[in-house]
């Protein structure tokens, strides 16, 4: 497939991809893994053709077909989104253009050789699918969470993860042979997430794919790439595989390392010594030159380099009562309701993971709870001294796009000085100048760090957090993770990274259709044993 040699691409005076040369195997599982600004996003854009190596090679096969699945979606859809689905169809698009071109031809002034091309370019259309065209993409848009009866629907009524699924339907229905995906699952919800994996694993094209769910990486990557410090190196294995071996040679180099540094260290030892006695002058200077090659040699390895991580102490000003949210018979929605007859009783200490069935409005439910969208039907009732912080997904719901990441914490909490909000977001790695920034011009990894920075100022004793971990490396998710499992209060939350979840939820709040919901104690597992034996629907089964 792809073959990419001697790639150098420099961004801001940083070489970021420094020489870099790999051959992608066809039909492998391939997982890119890196820091957070390691260049992961910029190799993809170069072989994608988004952006340009300023030197090295590019080779791609005449056979390509390449499936990107983009970090914004399309923002001129088509005017429905089954429309918009079949654009995605390039191939079958572009040999129908010509045939249909023929057709008109032929119909002004018929000839043979007219017919001849449009009965080639016919053919053509029937062997790649052209006529299973609307069929492939209903499956793959059902499969993905749509409804049937959302075809005619406008892609622009779609929330900003809906309208990526849109996206990544666009280029299922392609066909590629080879699949990019940069963090796929950032938009999608646990059982949409299961059914592209099991897509995936059944998908005899080449799959790279940035992300930073363990266990998707684990279950789906054959091949590991490392992208660290500019270089690219292959592991075999998925990413658990990886960091084993990772570790080992990390720790291999450091004993070379320590090795010429102790080689150096005795031979400094007699330059000092000696290197002023005329008698002993040329042996020091063959130990300088020693230890000069010594000092060349430990500088061409590479050491591991410490990953910045967040850190974060989730602090409370005072506990909340027993009982912290009561939900009866409740409605959901915006102008109708998407889930009704949803009841949920919430105790102080309780953890509690939201997952529902595909368009279930989970993000909706969350909103309802922090008060962003009135209760349709039911009741709804916050306990005793509940202080409630919410995390939104599209962090601009909780956030000001025109203040400065330092002012948007410092409204989240009016009591607390200029200097402990600086301290906190530098917990959350945004430091020095980078707090006077807009929100508006912000990553999105850089928009959650400062919408969880204005969470841990709230100290609040109740947490609603929609996708929490979306743009964190894994590390930063791991310790966000532990830290929120810790946490003295309440919490409830949306995720799609179950080993996020299985770390954070004490219970499992499921919502299997528009009006059947249960909470279960325990794990996903424990969950999926329950529902096993209960007969409650497993909306984790793929």
């Amino acid at each position: 497939m792809i073959y990419v040699q001697n790639l150098i691409k420099r961004l801001g005076g940083k070489t970021v991809l420094d020489n870099i040369s790999y051959h992608f195997p066809q039909g492998e599982h391939i997982a890119l893994v890196g820091d957070n600004g390691a260049g992961k996003s910029t190799l993809l854009n170069i072989l994608c053709n988004l952006d340009e190596a300023d030197e090295g090679t590019l080779i791609k096969p005449k056979g390509l077909v390449l499936g990107y699945l983009p970090q914004e979606p399309n923002p001129n859809p088509a005017e429905t989104i089954l429309k918009e689905c079949l654009d995605g169809a390039q191939r079958i698009k572009a040999v129908e253009h010509v045939r249909d071109q023929y057709l008109k031809e032929m119909a002004e002034s018929y000839s043979d050789e007219l017919y001849e091309a449009y009965e080639k370019a016919e053919n053509e259309f029937q062997a790649i699918g052209g006529y299973e065209l609307e069929s492939e993409a209903k499956k793959y848009l059902v499969g993905l969470g749509f409804s049937t009866e959302q075809f005619e629907d406008s892609p622009l009524e779609l929330s900003g993860g809906w309208r990526m699924r849109l996206e990544l339907a666009r280029i299922l229905v392609n066909k590629p042979n080879f699949l990019i995906l940069d963090e796929p699952t950032n938009h999608l919800d646990l059982p949409s997430l299961i059914w592209l994996e099991t897509y995936l694993k059944t998908f005899d094209g080449t799959v790279l794919f940035v992300s930073h769910d363990r266990a998707l990486l684990n279950r789906l990557a054959a091949i590991t790439l490392h992208l660290q410090q500019g270089s690219l190196t292959a592991y075999t294995g998925n990413y658990d595989q990886f960091v084993a071996q990772r570790d080992l040679i990390n720790t291999q180099t450091e004993a070379q390392a320590k090795g010429l540094q102790n080689k150096q260290a005795e031979l400094q030892k007699f330059v000092d010594r000696f290197g002023a006695k005329a008698s002993k002058a040329a042996q020091a200077q063959s130990r300088q030159k020693m230890i000069d090659k010594l000092k060349e040699e430990e500088k061409s390895l590479k050491l591991p380099q410490a990953q910045r991580v967040i850190s974060a102490d989730l602090k409370i000003a005072s506990p909340s009562g027993k009982q912290v949210l009561k939900l009866n018979k409740a409605a959901v929605g915006y102008s109708s309701p998407v889930a009704k007859n949803l009841s949920l009783s919430l105790q102080r200490g309780q953890r509690v993971a939201i997952i529902g069935a595909n368009g279930i409005g989970k993000s909706t439910l969350v909103k309802t709870l922090a008060n962003c969208l009135p209760l349709l039907q039911g009741e709804l009732e916050l306990g005793h001294n509940v202080m409630l912080g919410y995390h939104a997904q599209n962090h601009l719901d909780s956030l000001d796009a025109q203040e400065t990441a330092l002012e948007n914490v410092l409204r989240s909490n009016t009591e607390l000085s200029e200097q402990t909000v600086r301290s906190l977001l530098g917990q959350f790695l945004i430091q020095k100048d980078e707090v006077f920034k807009k929100v508006s011009v912000l990553s999105g990894g850089e928009k959650n760090r400062v919408s969880l920075c204005c969470l841990l100022a709230q100290q609040a004793n109740f947490l609603i957090l929609d996708e929490p971990t979306n743009h964190l490396d894994m590390s930063s998710a791991d310790i966000l993770a532990n830290t929120l499992a810790d946490f003295k209060g309440t919490i409830l939350f949306v995720s799609h990274d179950r080993a996020f979840i299985d770390t954070v939820a004490t219970h499992i709040f499921v919502v299997a259709n528009a009006n059947q919901s249960a909470l279960f104690e325990g794990k996903l597992k424990d969950y999926e044993e329950v529902a096993e034996r209960s007969g409650f629907p497993n909306i984790l089964k793929a």
